[in-house]
């Protein structure tokens, strides 16, 4: 554990060059519209994240996020500002670990794009490693794990027509839907250096499952867009990121979360990749986050490659969207320089994992 919880608290840092907000424009918006802050306004921004921009504004008497797309062609429906507040505004009563949200606004001229604003979850993020200082057991990591998946698990269990979700998407054909929509923005993202890829989605869209079930799910469940406890860090408070949240199939969520998932025996490109902890020892493996998962709710699946393989092909697009931004000028952050390799190194896993059938 830690000694000094403000240590290991999550922090934004410098915003980065061309990524600036017009302070002045967007300091007198937020005054007339959330009247109630005082003193100047401080902006930093968080590194984390390779899709929308996310800024802290702190005042004297607030804490606030902004969240807001990035520069560059977007896909169609993606970096939707005003469908993430309406969601989360909507889910906060049944899944009190959504960030409370405060205002949205499709007015381009405040800051150059549409935007929302939250209240900030003062606690822990952790990132590609548990912050220097917290120092959790084995044990403690174990636990911390299950109530990760608890967490989804409660996710999956909501009410979505008492919570007014129901008609949030489209539901039934849910499956179906996210293997041609992520083929097709494969095509349209794709460069000279990664693969046709023509294989691979050929397989996902003979293998789907003939039954799927339909619930909430976020879609980029991980531990870095999870809030701990300062307190207990084995006590999640806050997920963060609902800009892929949908009606789905919750083993599709969880196949996308294992996309993420690498654990300490995975090779060391897979470890180069890692953005959240799931290597320390006590964390599960994925093939234990699966039985987990499938016991706690009841569901018996003999085979859950499928998701597997989708939540490397779907994650393998997201990184090649971004590299396309990059690829074409339309983002500077060097970060994105070389994600035309992790697509190749995602889809050689996808093979991989085909092939163990």
């Amino acid at each position: 554990m830690t000694d000094n919880p403000s240590k290991v608290q999550d922090q934004a840092g410098a915003v980065r060059p061309g990524e600036e907000l017009p302070e002045a424009q967007l300091l007198s918006y937020l005054q007339t519209e959330l009247p109630h802050l005082e003193g100047p306004m401080q902006v930093t921004q968080y590194s984390g994240g390779a899709s929308n921009w996310t800024y802290r504004l702190q005042f004297a008497n607030a804490d606030l996020i902004l969240r807001r797309p990035p520069a560059g062609t977007k896909a169609k429906s993606a970096h939707d500002m005003g469908r993430e507040y309406r969601l989360q505004k909507a889910l906060k009563p049944v899944f009190p670990y959504v960030p409370e949200v405060l205002l949205y606004t499709d007015d381009e001229s405040i800051i150059g794009a549409e935007f929302y604003i939250m209240e900030r979850i003062a606690g822990i993020i952790p990132r590609k490693n548990m912050p220097r200082g917290l120092d959790l057991s084995e044990k403690q990591t174990r636990q911390l794990c299950k109530n990760a998946i608890d967490c989804l698990i409660e996710l999956h269990q909501v009410d979505i027509k008492a919570a007014g979700l129901d008609s949030l998407a489209k539901g039934a054909g849910y499956t179906e839907r996210q293997v041609s929509g992520w083929c097709e923005r494969y095509r349209k993202a794709k460069t000279w250096n990664v693969p046709s890829g023509k294989k691979l989605m050929r397989w996902l869209q003979q293998n789907m499952p003939a039954h799927e079930t339909i619930c909430m799910t976020h879609n980029d469940f991980r531990f870095d867009n999870l809030v701990l406890d300062e307190q207990d860090p084995t006590h999640i408070i806050g997920v963060l990121d609902w800009e892929l949240a949908t009606l789905g199939n919750p083993l599709m969520d969880i196949g996308n979360a294992l996309a993420y998932w690498i654990e300490a025996g995975d090779d060391r490109i897979a470890q180069s990749t890692r953005r959240q902890p799931t290597h320390i020892a006590g964390m599960f493996t994925r093939a234990e986050v699966i039985d987990y998962y499938c016991r706690k709710m009841g569901v018996d699946v003999k085979d859950f490659r499928f998701y597997e393989v989708f939540g490397l092909f779907r994650l393998s697009v997201i990184a090649q969207q971004i590299y396309y931004r990059y690829h074409h000028k339309q983002t500077r952050n060097p970060a994105f320089k070389n994600f035309w390799f992790l697509v190749n190194y995602l889809h050689w896993r996808a093979r991989q994992l085909i092939k163990k059938g």
